[in-house]
């Protein structure tokens, strides 16, 4: 067999190999995320949520994210009002600045923004967490005593990622559009009223709902990639960076992906007009 035929071969195998590898995860991915919701939903339910996992969570998730996110959000809005404002005045459309400006906030800048920080700074917490866990054998101490990682750890993660997806998009899309209106106002290429009367004309209350709904699914995927990649880790202080690592990369480009199709969803199902 010639080197070409057996480096053709090798090939083959190797991206074969990657997708066998790439179903996998993903079949345990939606296991997990199956299992952590309906977990999450009955303990609710019968009152066996714990509370006190959950608040903790919560609270280190804003510890985390909190300031990071508010210092990306401002160069975020500068970086948006600028570039549109350049823009706008070369085609004599200064007037609609305002509405460009908040409406690209709110449909993409602030739930990516919050998704970014999720997958990076809560994300990479959570699998180092639960990675640690993994390799110095607690999670299978826990499944040996008959609790359910999952019930114990994973499920109040979820929720707490969930809840602060969607406070931490509030805070996104406040301060980017804070910014952008001092920017815009400030330097006097538009007045107040104009910029506020262009963004009240376009924007719509979907727009909102459209962040925040993306909040949830992005904080969801992250944490549920994280918490994956956390439990599956192996090899010790190494497979748990490596895992830290696979997450980060992972859910940035599930994240990328579920958002053109939910941005195009939106498009074609909700109509786009002036109020």
């Amino acid at each position: 067999m010639s080197a070409i035929a057996v480096a053709a071969r090798s090939g083959v195998d190797n991206l074969s190999g990657r997708f066998r590898a790439g179903v996998v995860t993903t079949g345990k991915l939606v296991m997990l995320a199956v299992e952590a919701s309906t977990t999450a939903a009955s303990d609710i339910v019968r009152r066996r949520f714990s509370w006190s996992e959950f608040l903790l969570q919560a609270w280190f998730m804003t510890r985390v994210s909190l300031l990071p996110t508010i210092l990306v959000a401002i160069p975020f809005g500068v970086i948006i009002s600028v570039q549109i404002g350049a823009v706008a005045a070369q085609v004599g459309a200064t007037s609609f600045s305002g509405a460009v400006n908040g409406i690209g906030i709110l449909r993409q800048g602030a739930p990516l923004v919050t998704s970014l920080m999720i997958a990076g700074a809560v994300g990479s917490a959570i699998c180092s967490d639960l990675g640690a866990r993994t390799v110095r054998e607690e999670i299978d101490a826990l499944k040996v005593m008959g609790i359910s990682p999952v019930q114990r750890l994973v499920a109040p993660r979820v929720v707490a990622a969930l809840v602060v997806a969607l406070l931490l998009t509030v805070i996104v899309a406040m301060t980017a559009m804070i910014t952008a209106y001092v920017l815009n106002v400030g330097r006097g290429t538009i007045s107040q009223g104009a910029y506020i009367d262009s963004f009240v004309s376009f924007s719509q209350p979907t727009d909102f709902l459209l962040a925040e709904f993306k909040a949830l699914v992005f904080g969801f995927i992250a944490t549920i990639v994280a918490a994956h990649k956390g439990l599956s880790a192996s090899g010790g202080p190494k497979g748990v960076a490596d895992a830290v690592n696979q997450s980060v990369v992972l859910s940035v480009i599930l994240l990328a992906v579920v958002n053109v199709g939910i941005t195009q969803a939106y498009v074609m199902l909700v109509p786009q007009g002036i109020a």
